[in-house]
């Protein structure tokens, strides 16, 4: 029995998607929910699992086909009979030293059927044993010799399919060599946001420092505890950032508005937004209601984010919305940079890479762990005065946490 493969139902926001890549080929055998194919929008990265049992019998769009909503991309040969011949080498392959399943993301199977990698002898870091992306790509810095274990394998899977829409193509010029490689949809939305944003916004950033000894402080008395009371749950700094941001915005509306037309639409909530890096772009999931969250809730919230962001698992309405966002280049080192803003939102804050610098205090120089902090806003809408204010309300509350709990 044939049984036919569908694109998923897009949301109205997304009008198509691109098939980013068959993880199973034609006579290949599959499993019941085992995924088959990823599609890209231009927003999140969405799988397709099979209905049943079977063998894929025919593929109808190929890698980097552009797909519509609900459209036909291929078919199963439904039947236990035809997915039979694969089961006991995949379940080799699949099942560790121990009598447990082993886990595979997505991404990471990907990376591991690319590089041709043993995926029993790659150990999981993620929940219930599960294997990243991550985790593929420490076990091949650990073992170089891993990447071409196989290079008659990989050469002849090349031979199989020299036209795949996403493989780079290398042109040489005087003996120097170039990649050419198309812009995945993620990437081009991004980059058609960020234009937007700066061609369609009277954008302002305006500086300010703070100093994260008392927070760092607190943290350090705390974070052993913390982590005990609410189950595994680390204490940063990002949520205290998080309920400062919303103390803030409470007090100056401008900055959690958004433009619409001629209108300005105030929102009496803070859904706040939080900018994760992944290898296909930026994402930014929200925190929605983050002003009733506690800060071991933002903190788990946001692992599970960057956990899901990573492997391709957020769903659409977790990136959509949101009243303000927050980004943190100090994870990466940053030290000072001008964020940019996220429309229809009016204001983004910039965290950046905390730095001991020497700092005059009541006449004294002293050695102080400082943060620069950025705040881009729409001048459209946000007056300097109000800019300056919020900021400086968080450098604030953050150099005062005591003041969050008693909102003064």
């Amino acid at each position: 029995m044939s049984i036919e493969i569908k694109a998923p139902t897009f949301p109205e926001s997304v009008a198509d998607g691109t098939v980013a890549t068959w993880h199973k080929k034609p006579g290949e055998a599959v499993a019941r929910d085992e995924l088959i194919v990823s599609i890209e929008t231009d927003k999140v990265v969405l799988e397709v699992v099979a209905p049943a049992d079977g063998t894929v019998a025919e593929v109808l769009k190929g890698e980097g086909e552009t797909v519509l909503s609900g459209e036909l991309i291929g078919r199963l040969n439904e039947g236990k009979a035809a997915a039979a011949s694969a089961p006991t080498a995949s379940a080799s392959a699949a099942a560790p030293a121990t009598a447990g399943e082993l886990k595979v993301a997505p991404a990471a199977r990907q990376l591991i059927d690319e590089k041709n990698l043993d995926a029993t002898k790659i150990s999981g870091t993620g929940k219930g044993g599960l294997i990243t992306k991550e985790d593929v790509v420490k076990h091949l810095s650990n073992a170089p010799a891993a990447q071409s274990s196989a290079p008659a394998q990989t050469a002849a899977k090349k031979a199989e399919a020299p036209a795949r829409a996403a493989e780079p193509v290398a042109v040489s010029s005087g003996g120097r060599i170039e990649k050419r490689v198309p812009m995945t949809r993620l990437r081009a939305r991004i980059a058609e946001r960020l234009l937007e944003a700066s061609q369609q916004t009277a954008m302002l950033t305006t500086f300010n420092e703070v100093n994260m000894q008392p927070i760092m402080s607190l943290r350090g008395q705390y974070k052993d505890l913390f982590e005990k009371t609410h189950n595994g749950t680390k204490l940063g700094f990002m949520g205290f950032f998080v309920k400062a941001a919303c103390e803030a915005l409470k007090r100056f509306p401008s900055v959690n508005a958004s433009i619409d037309g001629n209108d300005i639409v105030y929102h009496g909530y803070q859904d706040v937004g939080v900018a994760v890096s992944t290898d296909k772009g930026l994402v930014v999931p929200v925190l929605r209601d983050a002003d009733q969250s506690s800060i071991a809730q933002i903190e788990n919230r946001i692992r599970d984010f960057g956990a899901r962001a990573r492997d391709g698992k957020l769903a659409l309405e977790e990136i959509q919305g949101g009243t303000f966002t927050i980004t943190n280049g100090g994870t990466f080192g940053s030290l000072m940079s001008t964020p940019i803003i996220n429309p229809p939102q009016t204001a983004i804050l910039g965290m950046h890479k905390v730095q001991e610098r020497p700092m005059a205090v009541k006449g004294q120089v002293v050695i102080l762990p400082m943060m620069y902090l950025a705040l881009s806003y729409d001048h459209r809408l946000i007056d300097g005065k109000e800019a300056v204010q919020f900021l400086v309300t968080i450098k604030d509350l953050i150099e005062d946490p005591a003041r969050m709990l008693l909102e003064v």
